[in-house]
């Protein structure tokens, strides 16, 4: 039986990036995944992510995003690749709402540039736009779109170059746990490890209540769509990506990058499933397409053209919205994560150096009490 020093289930956005992070600290490291990363059973797939640092979710993340974006930076230089464009980021919703005050605060405490626009400003800058006179918007001019698959395949190169092993199209069947190692059994075989990693995302459920933990994660049935709109006014050049925090709904999207057209998702909502039994076609729902469409109707009007592509992808989320990072209560050397989906890509890096600190080292450089399990 091959032995490792940690081995990594799930080789997705924070799984490749700890496989890197382990590999360069000269750990022997196995990145196991289900299928051939990057993929699109999952939740990285869609081509682009968006990346910010005011964040309205808690301004307890902003350190781990400027981390974050420091090391997309980094990656971007080591691997040779464009993985983000600054098109800055708007977040709009009513007067009042609580996700944009929170990135006021953030930007407060950080010192982070942030414009605060009316509506008439905002319709004024980016015509494009049309927003009631009730919204007003927090502009980021410094953030911008990562490309996440992009971003997935710098990881998996520059990881293997430094020796890590991956096993892609490989489903772990089977994780034995002993005091001092464990086992995990794939359909290719057995390997031992002294530490594991468990970064599954919408797999996580069933491989934890195999570890005798049952934790609050529903995946979840989501879906982004493109669609043709007036290059002038969209095009990533002059327009930014943009999250809408509306009275009972919220809505994110990309300007369209390389002729694309504009990429729309709604954040909340979805149907939930069984990750091997998905319905990946899209316009099984007739909100697929209806929920975005209406949106863009409303408030990008001249975006609203032709359905170009749409995509079926998978949320994966706790109660609370905020991740889990953080060992096991039972076995100090095995380290979960989990539920990332809908504002955790533009993480992964991060994550990525906390968890392979937390393996090789026994405590990370940053501040990961919010990620506790302690409050399920």
């Amino acid at each position: 039986m091959e032995k490792y020093d940690v081995i990594v289930v799930g080789a997705g956005s924070v799984g490749m990036a700890a496989g890197y992070e382990l590999a360069k600290k000269g750990a022997r490291t196995l990145l196991l995944d289900a299928f051939d990363p990057p993929h699109t059973m999952g939740s990285h797939h869609g081509d682009t992510r968006i990346i910010r640092h005011a964040y309205g979710e808690g301004v307890q993340y902003v350190p781990l995003a400027l981390r974050a974006q420091a090391l997309w930076e980094e990656m971007a230089s080591l691997s040779g690749m464009t993985l983000f464009v600054r098109t800055g980021v708007l977040g709009a919703g009513p007067l009042g709402n609580p996700f944009l005050e929170e990135m006021q605060v953030s930007a407060k405490e950080f010192s982070l540039p942030l414009e605060i626009l009316s509506a008439e400003e905002i319709n004024e800058r980016w015509r494009g736009m049309n927003l009631p006179g009730n919204f007003y918007g927090c502009y980021e001019p410094e953030a911008g779109v990562l490309y996440s698959e992009r971003c997935i395949t710098a990881y998996r190169e520059l990881a293997t170059r430094l020796g890590a092993v991956l096993l892609p199209n490989t489903r772990v069947t089977d994780v034995k746990v002993e005091p001092n190692h464990v086992t995990v059994t794939t359909d290719q075989g057995s390997f031992q490890s002294e530490k594991l990693l468990v970064s599954a995302g919408a797999w996580n459920p069933a491989l934890l209540q195999s570890l005798g933990l049952q934790l609050p994660l529903v995946p979840t049935r989501k879906t982004v769509a493109w669609f043709a709109a007036d290059e002038q006014l969209y095009g990533a050049e002059k327009y930014p990506a943009f999250i809408f925090q509306l009275q009972d709904s919220s809505y994110y999207g990309f300007p369209s990058i390389d002729g694309t057209g504009v990429k729309i998702g709604r954040h909340d909502g979805g149907q939930p499933i069984n990750p091997d039994q998905l319905d990946r076609t899209f316009g099984t729902y007739p909100s697929d397409e209806e929920d975005v469409r209406s949106f863009l109707e409303a408030y990008m009007p001249q975006a609203a053209g032709p359905l170009q592509q749409g995509r079926v992808c998978i949320y994966t989320l706790t109660p609370d919205e905020h991740f889990v990072i953080d060992r096991h209560p039972e076995y100090e050397h095995i380290v979960i994560t989990a539920g990332f989906s809908g504002h955790g890509f533009k993480f992964a890096s991060a994550i990525g150096e906390s968890v392979s600190q937390l393996l090789t080292e026994g405590k990370s450089t940053h501040d990961l009490s919010l990620f506790s399990l302690k409050r399920f």
